[in-house]
């Protein structure tokens, strides 16, 4: 049997409608399951559920009906870990390179003398060795999205959620973060659910492939 890392089964989400009478269905009877270990993108037009979607698999968001399982690896009793890299890189500003993973790392309770070693190793990871004292203001978008990414590998997740993390940086950089985050990943090897609007971006990086519909939302179609 193949192991599962997240089984979503007739998931229902609503939002009032903008007009405050009543609400409308973002994501309708939505299906979905992703093998442990695997690499899966969704790929469906902007403003259909994508996001929402992440969300409610990380727990930001409620839902109104239907069943999510985050499953845990076999022999594990506490609960997966979930990381998640945002559109943008959503840094803190006041914090150094450094002191914005180690943010993470204590709000997941991460034993404080694990912290250098995982800043480290996980900037090293990502090309940013040395910047652990720079601030995110200094950095180029790109870099930000680096340390993003070295962010959240840091709670070295089960399962990492990645929310079009290049759509606001320019092509060429967007194209060599592509490249380099297959090589980052070789390193690390979480379960990764990937959003995109882009086809070719899910079909370079994926091995599974699951298409949205427009809201509201469904998996229509799966490729491997």
């Amino acid at each position: 049997m193949i192991p599962k890392a997240v089984v979503i089964e007739g998931l229902i989400k609503m939002f009032p409608s903008p007009n405050g009478l009543g609400q409308f269905t973002v994501i309708d009877s939505l299906n979905l399951q992703i093998v442990r270990g695997n690499f899966a993108s969704i790929v469906g037009p902007s403003g259909c559920g994508k996001t929402t979607l992440l969300n409610i698999i990380a727990g930001i968001e409620s839902y109104d009906s239907g069943e999510i399982e985050i499953i845990p690896q076999e022999g594990v009793k506490s609960p997966p870990q979930i990381g998640y890299v945002f559109q943008s890189a959503r840094l803190l500003n006041w914090l150094t390179v450094e002191d914005n993973i180690k943010f993470a790392l204590e709000a997941q309770n991460i034993d404080g003398q694990r912290w250098y070693e995982r800043v480290r190793k996980y900037l090293d990871m990502v090309g940013l060795a040395g910047q652990e004292r720079n601030y995110p203001l200094k950095l180029s978008g790109g870099m930000q999205q680096r340390v993003a990414i070295a962010r959240a590998l840091a709670i070295e997740p089960d399962i990492l959620l990645m929310d079009e993390p290049f759509s606001h940086l320019d092509e060429i950089t967007a194209r060599k973060m592509r490249m380099d985050l297959t090589r980052i990943l070789e390193r690390a090897r979480p379960t990764i659910l990937f959003v995109t609007h882009s086809l070719r971006e899910a079909v370079f990086l994926s091995e599974d492939v699951y298409m949205m519909s427009a809201r509201p939302a469904r998996i229509f179609k799966h490729v491997r």
